[in-house]
Protein backbone atom coordinates (compact mmCIF):
# COMPACT_ATOMS: atom_id res chain seq x y z
CA UNK A 1 0.00 0.00 0.00
CA UNK A 2 1.04 3.37 -1.00
CA UNK A 3 0.35 7.08 0.38
CA UNK A 4 -1.41 7.54 -2.74
CA UNK A 5 -3.71 4.70 -2.08
CA UNK A 6 -4.86 6.86 0.94
CA UNK A 7 -6.48 9.58 1.94
CA UNK A 8 -5.23 12.55 3.71
CA UNK A 9 -7.51 12.41 6.54
CA UNK A 10 -6.42 8.76 7.04
CA UNK A 11 -3.20 9.88 7.42
CA UNK A 12 -3.82 12.58 9.73
CA UNK A 13 -6.53 11.07 11.61
CA UNK A 14 -5.47 9.68 15.23
CA UNK A 15 -6.60 6.16 15.83
CA UNK A 16 -8.04 5.17 18.97
CA UNK A 17 -6.09 3.89 21.98
CA UNK A 18 -7.53 -0.01 21.14
CA UNK A 19 -6.71 0.28 17.74
CA UNK A 20 -3.42 1.13 18.85
CA UNK A 21 -2.65 -2.00 20.95
CA UNK A 22 -4.01 -4.10 17.85
CA UNK A 23 -1.72 -2.99 15.61
CA UNK A 24 1.12 -2.99 18.09
CA UNK A 25 0.46 -6.82 18.32
CA UNK A 26 -0.10 -7.51 14.68
CA UNK A 27 3.75 -5.66 14.41
CA UNK A 28 5.19 -7.55 17.04
CA UNK A 29 3.63 -10.74 15.96
CA UNK A 30 5.60 -9.97 12.60
CA UNK A 31 8.68 -9.85 14.13
CA UNK A 32 8.09 -12.66 15.80
CA UNK A 33 6.87 -14.50 12.48
CA UNK A 34 10.48 -13.44 10.85
CA UNK A 35 12.22 -16.16 12.87
CA UNK A 36 10.37 -18.74 10.55
CA UNK A 37 12.28 -17.12 7.40
CA UNK A 38 15.77 -16.41 9.56
CA UNK A 39 16.49 -19.94 11.19
CA UNK A 40 19.77 -17.95 12.26
CA UNK A 41 17.96 -15.89 14.53
CA UNK A 42 16.64 -19.15 16.46
CA UNK A 43 20.56 -20.38 16.91
CA UNK A 44 21.23 -16.89 18.14
CA UNK A 45 18.33 -17.21 20.93
CA UNK A 46 19.40 -20.95 22.03
CA UNK A 47 22.46 -22.28 21.06
CA UNK A 48 24.79 -18.97 22.16
CA UNK A 49 22.80 -19.59 25.42
CA UNK A 50 23.76 -23.08 25.98
CA UNK A 51 27.24 -22.81 24.82
CA UNK A 52 27.38 -20.12 27.42
CA UNK A 53 26.42 -22.07 29.93
CA UNK A 54 28.30 -25.06 29.16
CA UNK A 55 31.73 -23.21 28.82
CA UNK A 56 31.72 -21.55 32.19
CA UNK A 57 30.42 -24.04 33.56
CA UNK A 58 32.65 -26.83 32.58
CA UNK A 59 35.78 -24.66 32.00
CA UNK A 60 35.70 -22.24 34.91
CA UNK A 61 33.57 -24.30 37.46
CA UNK A 62 36.62 -26.37 38.63
CA UNK A 63 38.89 -23.36 39.01
CA UNK A 64 36.68 -21.13 40.27
CA UNK A 65 34.76 -22.93 43.11
CA UNK A 66 35.98 -26.81 42.64
CA UNK A 67 33.23 -28.05 40.80
CA UNK A 68 30.81 -27.93 38.13
CA UNK A 69 27.72 -28.58 40.58
CA UNK A 70 29.44 -25.83 42.96
CA UNK A 71 29.55 -22.97 40.28
CA UNK A 72 26.19 -23.46 39.02
CA UNK A 73 24.46 -21.10 41.48
CA UNK A 74 27.27 -18.65 40.55
CA UNK A 75 26.97 -19.14 36.87
CA UNK A 76 23.56 -19.66 35.82
CA UNK A 77 21.80 -16.47 37.07
CA UNK A 78 24.79 -14.43 36.09
CA UNK A 79 24.26 -15.76 32.24
CA UNK A 80 20.59 -15.12 32.21
CA UNK A 81 21.29 -11.40 33.25
CA UNK A 82 23.95 -11.13 30.45
CA UNK A 83 21.68 -12.43 27.76
CA UNK A 84 19.10 -10.53 28.74
CA UNK A 85 21.23 -7.48 28.06
CA UNK A 86 22.86 -8.46 25.06
CA UNK A 87 19.20 -9.80 23.62
CA UNK A 88 18.17 -5.97 24.14
CA UNK A 89 20.86 -5.12 21.89
CA UNK A 90 18.51 -6.86 19.68
CA UNK A 91 16.30 -4.19 19.49
CA UNK A 92 18.14 -1.65 18.41
CA UNK A 93 19.58 -3.62 15.66
CA UNK A 94 16.18 -4.66 14.02
CA UNK A 95 15.16 -1.17 14.30
CA UNK A 96 18.27 -0.08 12.72
CA UNK A 97 17.87 -2.95 10.07
CA UNK A 98 14.11 -2.11 9.75
CA UNK A 99 14.93 2.02 9.09
CA UNK A 100 18.34 1.53 6.63
CA UNK A 101 15.92 -0.81 4.44
CA UNK A 102 13.38 1.69 4.16
CA UNK A 103 10.64 -0.74 6.39
CA UNK A 104 9.46 1.98 8.18
CA UNK A 105 8.94 4.32 5.08
CA UNK A 106 6.34 2.10 4.39
CA UNK A 107 4.73 2.00 7.67
CA UNK A 108 4.79 6.01 7.75
CA UNK A 109 2.11 5.23 4.32
CA UNK A 110 -0.37 3.04 6.54
CA UNK A 111 -2.99 4.46 8.70
CA UNK A 112 -1.55 2.93 12.03
CA UNK A 113 -0.36 4.24 15.72
CA UNK A 114 3.03 5.96 15.18
CA UNK A 115 4.18 3.90 18.13
CA UNK A 116 3.35 0.68 16.99
CA UNK A 117 6.37 -0.22 15.00
CA UNK A 118 8.56 0.51 17.67
CA UNK A 119 6.43 -0.72 20.49
CA UNK A 120 5.60 -3.84 18.24
CA UNK A 121 10.07 -4.48 17.71
CA UNK A 122 10.03 -4.13 22.02
CA UNK A 123 7.31 -6.36 22.69
CA UNK A 124 8.68 -9.01 20.11
CA UNK A 125 12.28 -8.99 21.70
CA UNK A 126 11.00 -9.04 25.02
CA UNK A 127 9.35 -12.66 24.31
CA UNK A 128 12.81 -13.29 22.89
CA UNK A 129 14.24 -12.84 26.23
CA UNK A 130 11.97 -14.92 27.77
CA UNK A 131 12.84 -18.04 25.40
CA UNK A 132 16.35 -17.39 25.85
CA UNK A 133 15.98 -17.55 29.79
CA UNK A 134 13.44 -20.98 29.21
CA UNK A 135 16.34 -22.22 27.99
CA UNK A 136 19.39 -21.33 30.36
CA UNK A 137 17.33 -22.57 32.99
CA UNK A 138 16.45 -25.80 31.54
CA UNK A 139 20.18 -26.50 30.54
CA UNK A 140 20.87 -25.44 33.75
CA UNK A 141 18.51 -28.44 35.33
CA UNK A 142 20.19 -30.83 32.58
CA UNK A 143 23.75 -30.50 33.97
CA UNK A 144 22.84 -30.19 38.07
CA UNK A 145 20.92 -26.28 38.56
CA UNK A 146 18.58 -26.86 40.98
CA UNK A 147 15.73 -23.81 42.24
CA UNK A 148 15.32 -24.31 45.93
CA UNK A 149 12.68 -21.54 46.06
CA UNK A 150 9.05 -21.76 44.52
CA UNK A 151 6.87 -21.23 41.84
CA UNK A 152 6.37 -17.18 42.57
CA UNK A 153 9.98 -16.22 42.45
CA UNK A 154 10.67 -17.85 39.77
CA UNK A 155 7.75 -15.85 38.37
CA UNK A 156 9.43 -12.94 39.88
CA UNK A 157 12.39 -13.40 38.51
CA UNK A 158 11.36 -13.69 35.20
CA UNK A 159 9.35 -10.45 35.47
CA UNK A 160 12.41 -8.52 36.89
CA UNK A 161 15.01 -9.85 34.00
CA UNK A 162 12.28 -8.88 31.55
CA UNK A 163 11.45 -5.54 33.46
CA UNK A 164 15.25 -4.50 33.92
CA UNK A 165 15.60 -5.96 29.98
CA UNK A 166 13.01 -3.61 28.60
CA UNK A 167 14.17 -0.80 30.71
CA UNK A 168 17.57 -0.79 29.59
CA UNK A 169 16.81 -1.73 25.78
CA UNK A 170 15.94 2.24 25.43
CA UNK A 171 19.88 2.22 25.16
CA UNK A 172 20.30 0.43 22.13
CA UNK A 173 17.17 2.36 20.43
CA UNK A 174 19.21 5.32 21.32
CA UNK A 175 21.67 4.37 19.64
CA UNK A 176 19.98 2.21 16.47
CA UNK A 177 18.54 6.07 15.77
CA UNK A 178 21.80 7.78 15.36
CA UNK A 179 24.07 5.24 13.41
CA UNK A 180 23.48 4.26 9.85
CA UNK A 181 24.53 0.53 10.24
CA UNK A 182 23.33 -2.30 12.35
CA UNK A 183 26.32 -3.66 12.63
CA UNK A 184 27.04 -0.13 14.72
CA UNK A 185 24.21 -0.97 17.05
CA UNK A 186 26.34 -4.60 17.69
CA UNK A 187 29.19 -2.52 18.44
CA UNK A 188 27.96 -0.35 21.40
CA UNK A 189 26.60 -3.77 22.56
CA UNK A 190 30.04 -5.22 23.01
CA UNK A 191 31.38 -2.22 24.27
CA UNK A 192 29.22 -1.30 26.45
CA UNK A 193 27.67 -4.79 27.54
CA UNK A 194 30.80 -6.76 28.25
CA UNK A 195 32.85 -4.75 30.47
CA UNK A 196 29.03 -4.30 32.63
CA UNK A 197 28.51 -8.00 33.07
CA UNK A 198 32.21 -8.56 33.66
CA UNK A 199 32.62 -5.84 36.18
CA UNK A 200 29.90 -7.36 37.97
CA UNK A 201 29.13 -10.71 40.24
CA UNK A 202 27.45 -12.39 37.06
CA UNK A 203 30.65 -14.84 37.05
CA UNK A 204 31.98 -14.61 40.80
CA UNK A 205 30.65 -15.17 44.15
CA UNK A 206 32.56 -12.57 46.11
CA UNK A 207 34.79 -9.54 45.68
CA UNK A 208 37.37 -11.01 48.04
CA UNK A 209 41.09 -10.31 46.54
CA UNK A 210 39.89 -7.35 43.92
CA UNK A 211 41.18 -4.31 44.78
CA UNK A 212 39.13 -1.60 46.88
CA UNK A 213 38.26 0.21 43.86
CA UNK A 214 37.03 -1.91 41.96
CA UNK A 215 35.43 -3.90 44.29
CA UNK A 216 33.70 -0.99 44.87
CA UNK A 217 32.55 -0.39 41.18
CA UNK A 218 31.74 -4.17 40.76
CA UNK A 219 29.21 -3.62 43.91
CA UNK A 220 27.55 -0.68 42.86
CA UNK A 221 27.08 -1.81 39.08
CA UNK A 222 23.35 -2.14 38.09
CA UNK A 223 24.15 -5.99 37.09
CA UNK A 224 25.34 -6.78 39.93
CA UNK A 225 22.18 -5.81 41.78
CA UNK A 226 19.78 -7.56 38.48
CA UNK A 227 22.37 -10.65 39.57
CA UNK A 228 22.03 -10.94 43.31
CA UNK A 229 18.26 -10.30 43.28
CA UNK A 230 18.14 -13.39 40.26
CA UNK A 231 19.87 -15.32 42.82
CA UNK A 232 17.42 -15.07 45.76
CA UNK A 233 14.24 -15.27 43.91
CA UNK A 234 16.20 -18.61 42.45
CA UNK A 235 18.47 -20.19 45.11
CA UNK A 236 17.00 -18.01 48.35
CA UNK A 237 18.50 -14.65 49.75
CA UNK A 238 18.15 -11.45 50.00
CA UNK A 239 15.68 -9.79 47.41
CA UNK A 240 13.70 -6.49 47.36
CA UNK A 241 16.95 -4.45 48.13
CA UNK A 242 18.25 -5.42 45.51
CA UNK A 243 15.73 -5.65 42.74
CA UNK A 244 14.86 -1.59 43.77
CA UNK A 245 18.24 -0.45 43.08
CA UNK A 246 18.14 -2.65 39.62
CA UNK A 247 15.07 -1.44 38.58
CA UNK A 248 15.99 2.04 39.78
CA UNK A 249 19.28 1.93 37.43
CA UNK A 250 16.10 0.86 34.93
CA UNK A 251 14.23 3.37 35.39
CA UNK A 252 16.83 6.35 35.48
CA UNK A 253 18.20 4.74 31.91
CA UNK A 254 14.89 5.20 30.74
CA UNK A 255 14.58 8.50 31.76
CA UNK A 256 17.59 9.42 29.96
CA UNK A 257 17.54 7.74 26.78
CA UNK A 258 13.96 7.15 26.48
CA UNK A 259 12.89 10.94 25.59
CA UNK A 260 16.14 11.14 23.55
CA UNK A 261 15.09 7.93 21.84
CA UNK A 262 11.29 9.13 20.91
CA UNK A 263 12.60 12.75 19.51
CA UNK A 264 14.86 11.08 17.30
CA UNK A 265 12.76 8.37 16.03
CA UNK A 266 10.15 11.44 15.14
CA UNK A 267 12.81 13.09 13.45
CA UNK A 268 14.57 10.06 11.39
CA UNK A 269 11.14 7.91 11.25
Amino acid sequence: MTTAAIAPEQLTKRVSPAAAVRHTATLAWRNLVQIKHNPMELVDLSIQPIMFVLLFAYVFGPSMTGSVKAYLPVVIPGIIAQNALFAGMSTGFGLNSDLTKGVYDRFRSLPIARSAPLAGRIIADTAKQAWSMFILLAVGFLIGFRIHTNPIAVVGAFLLLLGFAILFSWTSVFIAMKVNEPEKVQIFGFVVIFPLSFLSTAFIKSTRGIPDWLAWVIRNNPVTQLVEAMRGLLLGGPVLSHAVVALAWGLGITLIFAPLSLRAFKKRA
